[in-house]
């Protein structure tokens, strides 16, 4: 993985901030892990059920891309 920028972005104050596709990959593991942690902590899904859901969704992409 690379740590030159992917993207610049302009921030509402004029300034430009950069963003490298290991942050990118970062803040969205942070955000799914967050999600998870609300969606079991709610009592809609519960870890089992996440896990098997993971497994059919890479089984599914693997078949499509094998």
């Amino acid at each position: 993985m690379t740590n030159e920028p992917l993207l610049k972005l302009k921030n509402p104050n004029g300034s430009t901030q950069e963003i490298t596709i290991e942050q990118l990959c970062v803040s969205n593991h942070i955000t799914y892990q967050a999600l998870v942690a609300v969606l079991v902590r709610k009592g809609i899904i519960s870890e089992d059920e996440l896990l098997e859901e993971v497994k059919r969704v890479q089984n599914l992409r693997f078949d499509e891309n094998g």
